[in-house]
């Protein structure tokens, strides 16, 4: 905008005023304590009562915490680095809300005996995501290329920590929460390696990524839920809700405000209310005393600029930021063409985010010109309108975009206490299906449908892929033993050209002469192909599918991965694999976030360890040989006493039972 226009805009008071909020100190909560024994008597106490005791690390506000306790937990110890979250927790839970290194090995082993020796049955938490999310690994990339930030993140660790706590613990039920990005690694090392760790332990364990709208709560919102439980019983995912809650059946009945409002009273000040209209408002209204039956706290929000407020009375919930007169766009639309986003009442909400408290342009209000509330945010989360946050309202909105929606941790819970009261066993762990696949393909490595898994270099997979797949039986029987010959010429920079003469002679007959070409390229420099999936891709231009499955197939030559990376080896959800873990499983990943939930069921078929490389190629040779896409060789199948059999055809399963 031009130097002027600036200036006029200025003086006509384009300006925010400055409207400091309230700042809000709780108080703990009566049977809080910071003195060890006390905390123990009390745990003890309630166990005598016949309380079923958990623990929240990283709790944040205590969304998941609240949604345990209406499950049917106490939770007795919260713990997270954030003051005015810890005095959040600290104020609606009873025990102790601690600000502890988890980070420190010694801090571990003390705040686990304390749960050990308290009875804790369920530990729950999720460790720090910033790490793990797109947002948050754009930010720390930032960070680390302008010398600000160490490139390797200790809070990387923290899910360390928590596995150490476990194991010392050894609770009934351990319940992990992220986001769904943790699972989008290429080998996903930290969620197979946690799975893996706790199987070991005994524990049958269940991992997914869930829509939180699909449990009640009134936003897009994803999140990888892990669930563990000992002595290998197997976890039952709750029923999804028949109800969609939209934007205004959470926020509908909240009275109307201007941008800026701050009621009398500061912290205790508060704005009349008239009562809940849908069943989800009811039930966010249903602990307030009644005495503030006729008050809503914390309906407060930030103050809108002229323009904003001129650009938000011309938007609908379709509206994009591009969309907007020229005059009412402060930012680039190639960058920011989602600045502006007025919500959808009759749809979920976009998902409540901490960034909420820098800004609150993604979340303007349905009907007015505005952006949400600390109330309105906070229902939207599922919080119900008795619980506060400390601190102002700007720590008051991170609270609540950090933090897990109760609603979630509520199904959650239930299906946990529901889980271990039926005690199903959760029969073959991952780690046993992995080995299975892997011994069978090691028995198979003389015979082997794609040959090329078995092959010693990159090159030899690069030039299988592009050369043999999908080619007939006699493509593949007169161009593979010439392949096989080429690799260990180049492997031997032996002279190549009549075998380069003769795979291109033979490739023309079967119409892959382009394909033998490029092969050929590569042969010139086969080097090219030892570096990282993204050093191969740009130098060669060859998919990530064939990438990954070179970089599977034969690991890295000259570089060593770093230790916190874990082992090269992509999860893969190409070859075919798919439809073999939605029949064992009895799923439908191959159809739908094959991305997300196809990788994480290729993961749960391969464990993770000495067998996992093995099983993965195993996965992929089944695929292509006895699971096939119609007449499966189930009665050959190395999983089938342990498979669903979903989707196969009834006379092969009639075969099978027989």
């Amino acid at each position: 905008m031009p130097a002027k226009r600036d200036e006029a805009r200025k003086g006509a008071g384009y300006g925010v005023r400055l409207v400091r909020g309230p700042f809000i100190k709780l108080d703990p909560h009566p049977e809080h304590t910071d003195n060890l024994p006390h905390f123990l008597r009390y745990a003890k106490d309630l166990r005598t009562q016949g309380a079923r005791l958990a623990a929240d690390f990283f709790s944040g506000a205590g969304g998941l915490s609240l949604g345990l306790e209406q499950a049917g937990y106490k939770v007795i110890l919260g713990a997270d680095h954030e003051p005015f979250a810890n005095r959040t927790h600290a104020h609606h839970f009873g025990g102790m809300s601690v600000d502890w290194d988890l980070s420190d090995a010694e801090m571990v082993t003390k705040v686990a005996k304390l749960c050990r020796s308290a009875g804790v049955e369920l530990i729950a938490g999720g460790p720090p995501c910033q790490p793990f999310s797109k947002a948050g690994q754009s930010m720390i990339r930032h960070q680390v290329e302008s010398g600000l930030r160490d490139s390797r993140d200790a809070r990387r660790d923290l899910w360390r920590s928590f596995l150490e706590v476990v194991q010392i613990v050894q609770p009934l039920a351990v319940v992990m929460e992220n986001v769904p990005d943790m699972a989008l690694d290429r080998n996903m090392f930290i969620l197979r390696s946690i799975v893996g760790e706790l199987e070991q332990r005994g524990y049958g364990v269940e991992e997914r990524v869930v829509d939180a709208w699909r449990y009640g709560v009134p936003q897009v919102r994803q999140r990888l839920i892990l669930v563990a439980l000992r002595n290998n019983v197997k976890f039952h995912w709750p029923v999804e809700s028949k109800r969609k809650v939209t934007v205004w059946n959470a926020i509908g009945d909240l009275p109307e405000v201007e941008g800026g409002w701050r009621p009398a009273g500061g912290a205790d000040g508060w704005t009349d209310y008239a009562g809940p209209s849908s069943a989800f408002q009811r039930e966010m209204r249903s602990q307030v005393p009644p005495e503030d039956a006729c008050k809503v706290f914390d309906h407060i929000t930030r103050p809108v600029r002229e323009d904003d407020r001129l650009a938000f009375d011309g938007m609908t919930h379709a509206t994009k930021y591009t969309d907007l007169d020229a005059a009412h766009q402060r930012y680039r639309g190639d960058i920011f063409d989602d600045k502006y986003k007025r919500l959808n009442e009759n749809d979920l909400s976009r998902t409540i985010t901490a960034h909420i408290a820098k800004d609150g342009y993604w979340y303007i209000h349905p009907r007015q010109s505005r952006t949400l509330t600390v109330r309105e945010s906070a229902r939207i989360q599922t919080f119900p309108d008795h619980f506060r946050f400390d601190g102002p309202p700007s720590a008051a909105f991170r609270q609540i975009g950090n933090a897990v929606p109760p609603q979630l941790g509520f199904v959650i819970g239930q299906a946990v206490l529901a889980s271990l009261a039926l005690a199903d066993d959760a029969e073959l762990p991952t780690h046993g299906t992995g080995r299975l696949l892997a011994e069978w393909f090691r028995s198979r490595s003389d015979s082997l449908t794609l040959p090329w898994l078995n092959a010693g270099s990159r090159w030899e997979v690069v030039a299988g892929e592009l050369l043999l797949d999908r080619a007939t039986k006699t493509a593949a029987q007169r161009l593979w033993p010439v392949l096989q010959m080429l690799a260990r010429a180049i492997d031997r920079n032996a002279d190549q050209s009549d075998l380069r003469e003769g795979l291109l002679d033979i490739a023309k007959r079967f119409g892959r002469e382009n394909r033998a070409r490029t092969a050929l390229t590569l042969a010139e420099n086969p080097a090219v192909l030892n570096g990282s999936a993204d050093e191969i891709k740009k130098a060669t231009g060859l998919s990530d599918a064939v990438t990954d499955l070179a970089i599977l197939t034969v690991p890295k030559v000259f570089a060593i991965a770093l230790i916190d990376e874990g082992p090269d080896e992509p999860v893969l959800v190409t070859k075919g694999v798919l439809r073999v873990a939605r029949r064992f499983q009895a799923n439908a990943v191959d159809r739908k976030n094959k991305l997300t939930d196809g990788r994480m069921a290729i993961a749960r078929m391969i464990g993770f360890g000495a067998d996992a490389r093995d099983a993965h190629l195993g996965l992929i040779e089944l695929a292509n040989s006895l699971c096939s896409p119609e007449k499966p060789q189930c009665y050959a199948c190395p999983l089938t006493s342990h498979c669903a059999h979903d989707g196969v055809p009834s006379r092969t399963a009639t075969a099978v039972a027989t």
